[in-house]
């Protein structure tokens, strides 16, 4: 773990419920609180993923209609200026922790770099601490091993994925509390299923997360939600074929989340815990299309307004008020200290957070705010906003009240401003995002606990000879053209706890294939094993996809355990090869699963 002792306090910003793309919490000791004790509220995050600021309604978009989910703002509050990061994981991270992802360890979407560091605390577990039940349902996005998997981060029910995309919206496999099961249904409505069973099957409070793995491709949508956008004409769109297709699957993707959203809302209403509930909305990052978002510059993956800007809605019944539009900019990072505000949680250690409680904004305490940046950072770009004005990667000056789609550059008008805005980057850089390093070199854990099973999925591995990904996109992928003995595949692992573990393959192999023998080395430990089972299933997913997809399609893989070796504690490498190949190839492979049986 990287030295925290240089950690410098930079900006505060706060949070609470979220409906959300994802979210998780930050601190791990804190005061218990009573659960009939009604300053202790429930808690609901909604994340979307992918979903940009102008996929709603409310925004004004007229090709969509999305009630259920403006009612959130109606009845509570809007943040008219609130900001994640350009993707995925790095606003999941800031969420979570309340710090700027590049604090937090994560510097990619995949391949390990989304794993938010052990020494972090998540406001699950601050929660968690505080007597919450804690449920996780959806798209983790921030690492798959324990102790990075939700069920070692303050989640005591988890349900969905922890990739950073799914291949398959309908009855997929799924990972409940570590094991695997097959999904009901569109995943959308399945897991707004299984977070209304867990907030009904125990006593409040508590906290759930509400990670919709939506409108992220791939583009899947029930035709009941299809059917009102298969032929319209999205004018905000190109009208080439695919943009067309791209954008109404998004727009009726985002209907059934609002669709499941009103789900939600409608139990808590229908079993008295409105009142004392907070509700949250928001999303991950901006657009992922050419679609309707308000003339921002930018979407998914740019440092610019429409990559960034997020809808932030909070909704307590009674306690904020109905229709509060508040201008002051925040940020994800601000969702933690804000809910650990909102929830009367008193931590039992100090989290030097980036970011500050919004709750004298939400309560009117205070119609002003200490002069505040938020920085947005991705792949070497460094974006800073203040109150009125952005300075983009380029240090190109925009006044946002002025010019909110960034069409004129004013550092020739404004050079006070942008020598400030300038200033406040490089001291970023040089205070903050020195804090990520250079190449993410943690190794995968493997025997944390002996009560869940470990996976090292292809997208964990490193292929090489022959051996391909099945998608240049090493999520939920898997490698194939495996076809000599020179080929292999590294995962480079750390075993936590010496003992006795066992190893299972997750394979496909046509029948002409059989045969060849697979080498697994760890360390100087050895097992070898013949494939002797064919399995060839179909690849699944084009035929319900509205827009062909850029990930990998995906087929069900078969299990198969293949010995047991006995480990020391340590860091080494997993090796797979091959000591025969029979025929063309060897077999394709998913992942690795692996069970410490004993100490």
């Amino acid at each position: 773990m990287r030295d925290r002792s240089k950690r410098t306090k930079l900006t505060n910003t706060q949070f609470i419920i979220i409906f959300l793309i994802p979210l998780t919490v930050l601190l791990r000791g804190c005061t218990q609180c009573s659960n009939s004790d009604s300053n202790h509220p429930n808690v609901i995050i909604i994340l979307a993923d992918d979903q940009g600021w102008g996929d709603l309604s409310l925004h004004g978009n007229p090709d969509i209609s999305t009630p259920n989910i403006d009612a959130i703002s109606l009845e509570g509050a809007s943040f008219d200026r609130f900001y994640v990061q350009p993707v995925c994981s790095p606003t999941r991270a800031e969420l979570l922790t309340g710090r700027y992802h590049v604090r937090t360890g994560v510097s990619s979407t995949s391949a390990g770099g989304e794993r938010i560091d052990q020494d972090e605390t998540l406001i699950s577990e601050i929660f968690q601490a505080s007597g919450y039940r804690t449920g996780c349902f959806g798209k983790w996005h921030s690492g798959s091993q324990h102790p990075y998997h939700p069920n070692s981060r303050g989640f005591q029910e988890y349900y969905g994925f922890t990739s950073g995309h799914w291949g398959h919206y309908f009855d997929p496999p799924l990972d409940h509390n570590g094991k695997d099961v097959q999904g009901k249904g569109y995943l959308p409505d399945d897991l707004t299923d299984r977070a209304i069973d867990f907030i009904g099957e125990g006593a409040e409070p508590f906290f759930v997360f509400m990670a919709y793995n939506t409108p992220h491709s791939p583009m899947q949508v029930p035709d009941r939600w299809w059917q009102k956008f298969e032929h319209k004409i999205i004018e905000t769109a190109p009208h080439d074929s695919i943009s067309q297709n791209h954008a109404r699957a998004a727009l009726a993707m985002v209907e059934n989340l609002d669709w499941n959203v009103g789900r939600l809302t409608d139990y808590l209403r229908a079993n008295d815990l409105e009142e004392n509930t907070i509700v949250i909305y928001m999303t991950d990052n901006g657009p992922n299309g050419i679609r309707w978002n308000g003339g921002m510059k930018g979407r998914k993956g740019s440092t610019d307004e429409g990559g960034v800007r997020s809808p932030l809605f909070i909704k307590w019944h009674n306690r904020i008020a109905k229709g509060l539009l508040i201008p002051n900019i925040s940020a994800a990072i601000d969702m933690a200290p804000t809910l650990i505000d909102l929830c009367a949680i008193k931590p039992k250690d100090k989290i030097e957070w980036d970011g500050q409680s919004l709750k004298p904004l939400l309560f009117q305490d205070s119609k002003t705010q200490e002069v505040r940046t938020i920085i947005h950072y991705w792949k070497g770009k460094v974006s800073v906003r203040n109150q009125d004005y952005k300075l983009d990667h380029e240090e190109a000056l925009f006044n946002m009240i002025e010019d909110p789609n960034q069409l004129q550059d004013v550092q020739h008008q404004s050079p006070v401003v942008l020598q400030e805005l300038i200033n406040i980057k490089e001291n970023w850089k040089s205070n903050v995002l020195q804090e990520l390093p250079d190449s993410d070199n943690r190794p995968f854990p493997i025997g944390y606990s002996n009560k869940h099973h470990d996976y090292l999925p292809a997208g964990d591995g490193i292929p090489h000879g022959n051996i391909q990904r099945s998608n240049r996109y090493p999520n939920d992928s898997y490698f194939y053209n495996w076809i000599s003995r020179g080929d292999s595949i590294t995962w480079d692992t750390e075993i936590l706890t010496s003992g006795t573990y066992e190893f299972a393959l997750h394979y496909t192999c046509p029948p002409d294939q059989i045969g060849s023998t697979i080498n697994l080395n760890i360390g100087d430990q050895q097992m070898s094993y013949q494939i002797t089972e064919t399995h060839d299933p179909p690849l699944v997913g084009a035929n319900e996809d509205r827009v062909q997809r850029i990930e990998s399609y995906i087929k069900e893989f078969k299990k198969v355990t293949i010995g047991k070796l006995k480990l020391e504690k340590g860091r080494q490498q997993l090796v797979l090869k091959a000591s025969q190949v029979k025929n063309e190839s060897v077999m394709d492979i998913n992942r690795i699963s692996v069970q410490r049986l004993t100490n």
